[in-house]
């Protein structure tokens, strides 16, 4: 009998969408070393070989392709089934109140709920979709039970949990195919209209540390609140942005393009957040838990940079 784990395989799953070693450990927030031990120990295990690997490209075999296929059906399943066995004894534990950014509630925590739901059908939630800050705020004075987001500053008396790894990458009007590339460094940008978010934004104010240092003049075009502005500006041709790669999304139905930012590449992590000394409803961790696997899902269904 072949004893293999349920991370092993969501390692392999990750390759798989992915077809990269470095972004599905990110995904994973492991390094890449240590995916590449738990594939090579499921292969052990298998007796066969799932990746053909070079230093530039990453492609199922024969064998991974049909692992493929069972390991995304099975844990699926398994997550339905790992929701379900906490539903006894939760009369009183059915209702959380979530707090997003718009862009994140739009692109993410919408389909996350409404799968959720349909194997939970009883969960009752309240969602407020505002600023990163606001709900960092409501979590920190307990209105919240949990905040979902990229949070950058540091938080005293609340607890972090990692969901998902994201990057920021450049957008840019697709009036140009040469400007229709996988990567851009940093450096590149030199030249270019930027199109930012206001500076006392954390989020923000990584980005500029990252111009800063690859010799790029910070000096925006068009200083805006948000990401859906920011994305029809470029759209209308007034400049480029650097956005988080879940605004992609938001970009499909527009006439922009994308590109991962490289040297360096900058993570963003998916996080949840609550309250340290709030106690949660019963199905918080619940939630939580289908979370961790359905970020994963949506990157490699929606092809996330």
């Amino acid at each position: 009998m072949i004893d293999f784990t349920s991370r092993q395989l969501r390692a392999f799953l990750l390759v798989a969408q992915h077809r990269s070693f470095s972004r599905a450990a990110g995904t994973l927030l492991i390094t890449p070393s240590g995916l590449s031990v738990l594939i090579r120990e499921l292969e052990t295990q298998l007796g066969a070989k799932l990746f053909e690997r070079t230093t530039r490209h990453v492609a199922l075999t024969a064998s991974g392709t049909e692992l493929l296929a069972a390991a995304q059906h099975n844990l699926q399943e398994l997550d339905r089934v790992m929701s379900r066995i906490g539903r006894s004894g939760m009369d009183d534990g059915q209702s959380l109140s979530l707090g997003a950014a718009p862009m994140l509630a739009a692109t993410v925590l919408a389909q996350a709920i409404k799968e959720f739901r349909s194997h939970r059908p009883d969960f009752r939630f309240q969602l407020f979709d505002g600023t990163t800050s606001a709900v960092m705020q409501q979590v920190e004075a307990g209105t919240l039970d949990m905040g979902l987001g990229v949070f950058l500053s540091h938080l005293s008396g609340v607890r972090r949990t990692p969901l998902f790894r994201f990057s920021l990458v450049v957008i840019r009007p697709d009036n140009d195919p040469a400007f229709r590339r996988a990567t851009t460094t940093w450096s590149a940008l030199k030249g270019e209209k930027l199109i930012s978010l206001p500076p006392s934004l954390p989020l923000q104010q990584l980005i500029d540390k990252h111009l800063a240092r690859a010799g790029v003049a910070d000096q925006p075009s068009l200083v805006l609140n948000y990401l859906n502005t920011q994305v029809a500006m470029v759209e209308a041709g007034q400049g480029v942005a650097i956005i988080p790669s879940y605004g992609q999304l938001a970009c499909r139905d527009r006439k922009v393009v994308m590109s991962r930012l490289i040297n360096p590449v900058v993570h963003l992590d998916f996080s949840q957040i609550r309250h340290a000394g709030r106690k949660l409803p019963a199905v918080a961790e619940e939630f939580t838990s289908f979370l961790q696997g359905y970020s994963a899902r949506w990157a490699g269904r929606s092809g996330v940079l």
